[in-house]
């Protein structure tokens, strides 16, 4: 049976996924100017449409890097900007599950950053995908926007005529919303790799699974 690593890189319709968290790392390294229309405790919808038409727009005009999957400038940008948009920690946390709890503070600390640089270096080519036409429409927002975990509903359209539903899930923290997961069409990034975090740490521990993500992102 094909794993789940093998599946995400392999069946066509999941290279969606790739587009869309190449558009969130986008969404985190928009230029200072840009971020000051992005209000943070703005109501959900109106967060994301804000944070995905700063993503699109900034991929469309930094062709040189960003959309040209340059490294070293999506990494110095993400390590810029990361923080007031996502709550990286959770999402690895998340994906450790149980085996979290297991590691020591430096251990945690070194998977954040080993599963940041496995993001960046594994969906740095799907900025290619970004056209002149491509944007974001968000649906209808179900829920109470004041709770304090809330799932926000958009389709990614581009030029072609191709669209790809995809879910952001998001905490309302003091700080206001913060990304910590998303889902294009059915397949949650969190559970993803879950999975493979899992098999890795079964096999080898969590010092294993830092060292494999870390030698995959050199």
């Amino acid at each position: 049976m094909m794993s789940t690593y093998s599946l995400l890189h392999h069946a066509a319709r999941l290279r969606h996924l790739f587009l869309l968290i190449a558009l969130l790392a986008a969404a985190l390294v928009i230029a200072p100017a840009q971020a000051a229309s992005i209000d943070p405790k703005a109501h959900p919808t109106d967060f994301i449409q804000a944070v995905g038409d700063n993503a699109i727009e900034v991929v469309k005009q930094e062709e040189d890097t960003i959309r040209e999957g340059d490294l070293d400038s999506i990494k110095a940008m993400v390590d810029e900007h990361v923080l007031p948009y996502v709550n990286l920690e959770k999402t690895t946390r998340l994906a450790a599950g149980r085996h979290w709890r297991q590691a020591s503070p430096e251990q945690q600390q070194a998977l954040v950053k080993a599963f940041m640089g496995t993001l960046i270096r594994t969906y740095s080519s799907a900025f290619k995908g970004v056209d002149k036409k491509t944007h974001l429409r968000l649906k209808p927002f179900r829920g109470d926007p004041e709770d304090d975990d809330v799932v926000v509903r958009s389709t990614l359209v581009q030029g072609n005529g191709q669209t790809v539903d995809v879910d952001y899930r998001m905490e309302n923290t003091p700080e206001g919303w913060k990304i910590y997961d998303i889902n294009a069409e059915g397949i949650w990034l969190i559970q993803n790799y879950r999975n493979q975090f899992a098999e890795q740490i079964n096999k080898n521990g969590i010092d294993g699974l830092i060292d494999a993500l870390n030698k995959r992102n050199e």
